[in-house]
């Protein structure tokens, strides 16, 4: 997949450099070609000579270093380049990149490239949430550059949070997500994540465990794949994906509203969140107060937004979830027929490392004809793709 493209490796100024030493090793072993730019912070930490070796390449650092060829160095690199990723990217090199200043190499070329930018940023936790760090970093990917998320843990500097630098295979897999089929063009995905909620009262509601980061995984992994994705999301603690329209909903009714404004111009429904099955018959306009030992409250159903689609769904594809406890098989094969699916995830979220609140997943999926497929524990960017690829097998046969 990397064979012969030109990857131009950005390494700034932070510890996590070491790490980079370790991901063009990688790179250059699945056949990329590695073009490495050094700012002079980053020769602080490793030196030129390790990544010249690692990538068999010369290493720029100083912008006015007599050229090694007859070409403006600068502009050259930028036109080569398929991909430029910046590993790691430190908050000044974010920063001078949002205002538009090039004064060296790295900066410099990024401003005269065509190709797609992606950072993996690496620094303090507290600079990675600063204000105007998430202002430089939100700007960027609002004009098209893109962000591989840190990891969080305890730091080089003796903090613990977010800002650890992704690691060298999870940054890999990004970038050869990047290269990967584009088979969902001129496909619009809408795709639910996440929790819904039912209000009580105005101080309080009733929610589930969903934290919506299937969903996301699989937003994201059908943008990289060319899909004009629609992400209908109840509330989470995620960021939002760039480049991909974002409705944001509470409760299931508004749920359904946003799909059925969305659905006849789709081609692919993907049912990926959790929305309440009930909600109060009355919702208190006053708080509800502490009174007796036993509250009673009466639910009515909420509507159930997958079998409404299932019943009017034309030449759509619809893909659902079951997060269940017990009787998984059975429960996911009633919920196909009932709903109709083309297939669903089923999944025991009782099971350590599947479910809610995780990174990874454990699933059987099944489709309408009653074919299985159990899967490991993988982590859920992966399980999006291998729901994408079953996607794309039915629409081939469609």
């Amino acid at each position: 997949m990397l064979n012969g493209k030109n990857i131009l490796v950005g390494v700034t100024g932070g510890i996590a450099a070491y790490k980079t030493a370790d991901l063009v090793s990688k790179l250059k072993k699945l056949d990329a070609n590695i073009q490495v730019i050094m700012t002079e912070a980053a020769t602080e930490f490793v030196s030129p000579l390790t990544f010249q070796t690692l990538s068999q390449n010369f290493v720029y650092v100083d912008m006015f270093e007599e050229p090694k060829t007859w070409e403006v160095e600068h502009i050259s690199l930028a036109e080569k380049a398929d991909l430029i990723l910046v590993a790691p990217a430190t908050a000044n090199t974010i920063g001078k990149i949002a205002n538009g200043i090039a004064d060296d190499m790295l900066s410099t070329v990024i401003m005269a490239t065509e190709a797609k930018v992606i950072f993996a940023p690496a620094m303090n936790s507290h600079m990675y949430s600063n204000p105007i760090v998430e202002e430089n970093m939100n700007k960027l990917s609002n004009l098209g550059y893109e962000f591989i998320e840190p990891g969080s843990g305890l730091l080089a500097c003796g903090t613990y949070g977010a800002g650890r630098m992704a690691e060298p295979l999870n940054i890999i897999e990004y970038v050869k997500g990047y290269f990967g089929p584009k088979d969902l063009e001129n496909q619009k995905l809408v795709i639910t994540a996440g929790p819904t909620i039912e209000p009580l009262d105005p101080v309080r509601y009733m929610t589930n465990f969903s934290s919506g980061k299937m969903g996301y995984a699989l937003a994201e992994e059908a943008k990289k794949r060319g899909g004009d994705v629609v992400l209908i999301t109840g509330p989470t603690n995620l960021k939002p994906p760039t480049d991909i329209k974002v409705v944001n909903i509470n409760t299931t009714r508004e749920m359904l509203n946003a799909v059925e404004k969305e659905f006849n111009d789709c081609q692919i429904l993907i049912k990926a969140a959790a929305p309440l099955d009930y909600r109060p018959n009355v919702v208190s306009n006053s708080k509800i107060k502490k009174k007796n030992d036993i509250l009673e409250m009466k639910f009515i159903k909420n509507p159930d937004i997958s079998r409404h689609f299932g019943k009017i769904k034309k030449s759509q594809i619809m893909v659902g979830f079951a997060a269940e406890t017990d009787n998984i098989i059975e429960s996911a094969n009633e919920k196909i027929k009932r709903k109709n699916f083309d297939f669903i995830v089923a999944n025991d979220v009782s099971k350590e490392g599947a479910g809610f609140k995780t990174d990874t997943n454990i699933v059987t999926i099944i489709d309408k004809n009653g074919n299985i497929e159990n899967y490991p524990l993988m982590q859920k960017k992966k399980l999006a793709n291998i729901i994408l690829d079953k996607i794309v097998k039915l629409k081939t046969k469609s």
